[in-house]
């Protein structure tokens, strides 16, 4: 999956494939939600600047930029309450229109390859998690495997002393993911961070929901033209890769690294509570539609998840200020 997603000049996010757009004819593989609408962003920016004025921080920190669309929203909506916005990314094409699509905020703008030992700010990662490499498990006639490739990219299963978090019920085959180097991030995230906030928003469950039983095929996906699949071994490079986040996982590590959980809710709970359905009712009517997709519960609202960490004091993060789930992690 690493490979097959970030292998220089042959990886999916290391070629120039367009990647994000509201339609296939576009030659896009997707849509996130700041492409959808820049409501999107404004909304979030509430909360963001109540983060940076919780913290007492002034810089924005963004993982997996993709088009730069998010950071033009929020630069717009935030102005002189953002001393810097610094892009961590991967992506040496998306690099170039992020820069393209951001030249017009001068050196308020900076890109990094990683993070530093020590900074401060609030950090944002829009569908990041969900990129990052997973491990997967397989049992089989009541035996736990690894999932792994051989010569001529074919599966092979080994076994394996590695398990799930939680027992699976049941004896029946089973297929899942772990996390292990999402939850890495995390716990390198919580070393580095002096002061500030991190909000991720992404495709997931819960731990007891993401090993349920009936989820016996595990969640990796692949996309590409705005369609999905679930061979990860075609047409290797040119689709994305990609598996839900389990965020008991993600706030279990983040935890157990020093920092502590703000919040955990639904995107659509998130963004009402940002202020979305106001700014909705002002809004022409195509941007109503797709203010819509971003709260309906079929489409984004619900199987979207947002939640928030913190290093520092806690305060009522306003994101979760209604429908907060921390205690269903």
């Amino acid at each position: 999956m690493a490979l097959a997603l970030y292998a220089p000049g042959l990886g999916y996010y290391a070629n120039h494939s367009r990647k994000f757009g509201k339609l296939p004819s576009s030659g896009s593989d997707f849509v996130t939600a700041p492409e959808m609408t820049p409501l999107f962003g404004q909304a979030l920016a509430v909360q963001v600047k109540d983060a940076l004025r919780a913290t007492g921080t002034s810089e924005i920190w963004e993982f997996g930029a993709g088009s730069g669309a998010l950071a033009d929203q929020l630069l717009g909506a935030l102005g002189t309450s953002i001393a810097r916005y610094t892009i961590v990314d991967l992506s040496g094409t998306l690099l170039e229109r992020q820069r393209e699509a951001l030249a017009g905020y001068g050196d308020k703008v900076r890109w990094v390859s990683e993070l530093p030992e020590r900074f401060s700010g609030v950090v944002l990662g829009n569908e990041v998690l969900d990129a990052m490499p997973v491990k997967l498990l397989a049992r089989k006639s009541g035996l736990w495997h690894e999932r792994g490739l051989i010569a001529g990219l074919a599966w092979e299963d080994r076994p394996t002393d590695s398990r799930p978090p939680v027992e699976i019920e049941g004896s029946h085959d089973y297929l899942t993911e772990t996390h292990l180097q999402a939850e890495a991030f995390i716990r390198t995230l919580a070393d580095r961070l002096e002061q500030g906030a991190a909000f991720f928003i992404d495709y997931g469950f819960p731990e007891h929901e993401y090993y349920h039983s009936q989820r016996h095929m595990g969640t990796l996906m692949c996309h590409r033209g705005h369609m999905a699949d679930t061979d990860p071994l075609a047409d290797l490079g040119v689709k994305d890769i990609t598996a839900h986040v389990n965020f008991t996982g993600i706030a279990l590590a983040a935890q157990d690294a020093g920092l502590g959980v703000l919040g955990y809710t639904s995107q659509a709970r998130f963004l009402i509570n940002c202020g979305l359905v106001a700014m909705l009712e002002q809004a022409s009517l195509s941007e109503r539609i797709a203010g819509q997709r971003l709260l309906a519960e079929h489409e984004m609202g619900e199987l979207f998840k947002v939640i928030a960490l913190h290093k520092g004091a806690f305060w009522d993060a306003q994101g979760f200020s209604q429908g907060d789930r921390t205690d269903r992690l």
